[in-house]
């Protein structure tokens, strides 16, 4: 898992009349320990609230998650609780799953919103993007403008439809899958095996 490191200031100016050295940290560094720690204990409450679906996709079926898309390339399988509304790192709305064979394997959760957040939820928060569109019910997904340009039924599947969605903005937070592009990245190079499930 990638976290937040904190650089060590050796003595040396901070401002005028300022110095660091042992015992003392510059105020650029103690404010980037804060957000360290801050993330650290949010990113502890989320692995608490989460591990029960880690790789138990049926609880978390059973407790409200239904699928909303198919395997997305280095991201995975997206299941959404639709009764989980705002920010709360213990109750993310999507789960995103890696699977191959009969194994389902949680890699990371998100989060969407409409436009991006004035401040971010998570210290150092990254985000991506998903385009607006129809969703059905085996979790496929037709790019859509507007929700009259949803097919009522999947042109592929035949699978009846679920919902749509304006532009969103993502944020994914790779807690349970190592990430080598960063915990907030929107895609994983590593989940990349897992694309033909």
């Amino acid at each position: 898992m990638c976290l937040v490191m904190v650089a060590v200031v050796g003595a040396g100016a901070v401002g005028a009349g300022a110095m660091t050295g042992p015992g003392r940290d510059s105020p650029r560094t103690d404010a980037a320990s804060r957000a360290s720690s801050a993330l650290v204990a949010e990113l502890a409450l989320a692995r608490a609230a989460t591990v029960k679906y880690v790789s138990n996709l049926q609880l978390a079926k059973a407790n409200g998650y239904g699928i909303i898309t198919q395997m997305i390339p280095n991201m995975g399988y997206h299941y959404m609780n639709a009764g989980v509304k705002g920010f709360d790192v213990r109750k993310p709305p999507i789960l995103v799953y890696e699977h191959q064979g009969t194994t389902w394997q949680l890699g990371a959760i998100e989060w969407v919103f409409t436009s991006k957040p004035a401040t971010p939820p998570l210290p150092g928060a990254r985000y991506g993007a998903f385009g607006a569109g129809c969703h059905y019910k085996d979790g496929t997904f037709v790019p859509a403008e507007t929700q009259d340009a949803c097919p009522k039924t999947d042109p592929q599947s035949g699978a009846a439809f679920n919902f749509w969605h304006p532009n969103l903005v993502t944020l994914h937070v790779w807690l349970w899958y190592p990430n080598p592009s960063g915990l907030f990245a929107s895609t994983n190079p590593l989940v990349a095996a897992f694309n033909h499930g």
